[in-house]
């Protein structure tokens, strides 16, 4: 069986990949992989309490927390590609929708 501290290590690094991805990059589509990606090392995180915990609690919360991300995904993609039809562009730099 593997331990808990494995999953947390595996989750820590996934979030971190994710915080960087957002911070550092400037194209909207990889901005958009590396939330989805945070995303995916909370859920690790809840199916590996759950699962030390003994509780259903934690896989339920997932499936909601997939579920809301899927929507959030969809959304977002349909938002990017309204913008980058108007701005021309997908780097976040360049985009100037918002400015006055």
């Amino acid at each position: 069986m593997i331990p808990l501290n494995w999953y947390l290590i595996l989750s820590t690094i996934l979030f971190g990949l994710g915080v960087m991805g957002v911070l550092m990059r400037r194209n909207v589509l990889v901005v958009m992989m590396a939330v989805e990606l945070i995303m995916n090392a909370v859920n690790l995180n809840l199916i590996a309490f759950s699962h030390y915990f003994s509780s259903i609690d934690g896989q339920i919360f997932v499936i909601f927390t997939i579920t809301i991300t899927a929507a959030e995904s969809a959304l977002g993609l349909a938002l990017i590609i309204a913008i980058s039809r108007s701005e021309g562009t997908l780097y976040l730099d360049e985009m100037h929708l918002m400015k006055w």
